[in-house]
């Protein structure tokens, strides 16, 4: 054990009168690490500390940060909360990340993180949104033994490693991760290393936006945290329920069931036009077919149209549905007319969604941007990988919230 002279006392005096002494003793906590009881004693800790200083900021790190859609989460979720650090090794996103945050992403191989490193950021909370093309239905579904899967198991393998291990983490991947064998190591090290854990396959259609992209979530937390619901500990729930009705566990049976009503859903949701950033003029109206919403844009659109981004964005041309891919692909989307003209096909101006749309579309505030330099091929791509704020804020606010 060590001896009173290994003992550094730091003490200092708040405005309220009280004084606080905080000990560090590392050849103490080298010995306590050992014992069981001293993680748990740590988080308690950490609880009253932050309750003592005005509920300091949660710490977090953000892995695989992307474009940022999981810190502008954070922001919309209103968690108290600051980003410690974030991490991608992708450069062009980091561009956008730095250029949207006014930081730059930690850009090395995550892999060579040690978990020193980790405990450096004091973090509480790590959020991970890690490479989905292991676990995809149109990829190889290598699973773990995919190269792309090495980063995100070596972070989980780190958490027993770190003398301050998170309090919290939070998962995002494509639906099939759940029944991937990297999931199945990733529950394991979580219930070794003290966490309880609730999951959620859940699409942005069932929080009103117009369209369904089903992901995969696992919020987690260390004990003694625990979940406002604590009757979902270690279940895969499929509807938001817990996350916005205050009697949720009267509905568990409803809540593990796959969604059956996806017609009432849409029905609920806010119209496309919302989303959109080129309006017609008055006097043109939208055309319906089936359930996607047409828009007849005129060549001219800086005279026709109301657009809200940059100039060379302006170019309708770049957005056009080419009509060879009309007639290859309408009819297996259901969205050519009986007649099959190419001159009604023409009429339909059949359009993709420009970058700005497809960013309404995951929920991303106005105030984000696309750096000049980004192409739009680019811009497209980081927006495929990009995850939806709308579901994801309050997953999060969920994942925070402490249980009175």
């Amino acid at each position: 054990m060590a001896t009173a002279t290994s003992w550094t006392a730091v003490v200092a005096h708040g405005d309220s009168g009280y004084e606080m002494v905080v000990v560090v003793v590392e050849e103490l906590v080298v010995v306590l690490k050992e014992m069981v009881v001293v993680e748990e004693l740590v988080v308690v800790l950490e609880e009253m500390v932050r309750e003592e200083e005005g509920e300091k900021p949660w710490r977090v790190l953000e892995f695989y940060s992307g474009i940022g859609g999981m810190r502008y989460s954070l922001v919309k979720a209103e968690v108290n909360a600051v980003v410690v650090e974030a991490f991608d090794i992708n450069d062009v996103a980091n561009d956008v990340y730095q250029h949207n945050f006014g930081h730059r992403p930690f850009q090395g191989n995550i892999q060579s993180l040690s978990a020193a490193d980790l405990d450096s950021y004091g973090a509480n909370a790590w959020l991970l949104s890690p490479p989905c093309q292991p676990y995809t239905r149109q990829g190889l579904q290598k699973q773990s033994g995919d190269a792309r899967a090495s980063s995100f198991l070596k972070i989980l393998e780190l958490i027993p490693q770190t003398m301050q291990p998170p309090s919290m983490l939070f998962v995002e991947n494509v639906v099939g991760f759940e029944t991937s064998d990297t999931h199945a190591k990733m529950k394991e090290i979580l219930a070794n290393s003290g966490f309880v854990t609730q999951e959620f396959i859940l699409s942005p259609i069932q929080f009103g936006v117009p369209y369904s992209r089903p992901r995969y979530f696992c919020l987690a937390k260390r004990k003694p945290l625990s979940f406002e619901h604590k009757v979902f500990n270690n279940m895969l729930l499929q509807y938001p329920g817990p996350l916005l009705e205050p009697n949720a566990t009267a509905m568990i049976n409803k809540w593990v069931q796959p969604p059956e009503n996806f017609e009432k859903d849409l029905q609920s949701c806010e119209p496309v036009e919302r989303f959109l950033e080129l309006k017609n003029l008055s006097n043109q109206a939208d055309d319906k077919i089936g359930s996607m919403v047409v828009t007849n844009v005129p060549a001219d659109c800086s005279a026709a149209l109301e657009f809200t981004g940059d100039e060379d964005d302006c170019k309708m041309d770049q957005y056009v549905v080419p009509m060879n891919l009309i007639e290859r692909w309408g009819s297996a989307m259901g969205i050519l007319p009986k007649h099959k003209e190419k001159t009604s096909l023409k009429e339909q101006g059949l359009r993709y969604f420009t970058p700005r749309e497809v960013a309404n579309l995951h929920s991303f505030p106005e105030n984000f941007q696309f750096p000049k330099h980004i192409s739009l091929r680019q811009r497209y791509a980081l927006l495929g990988n990009g995850l939806s704020i709308a579901v994801v804020a309050p997953l999060l606010r969920y994942l925070f919230a402490q249980p009175s």
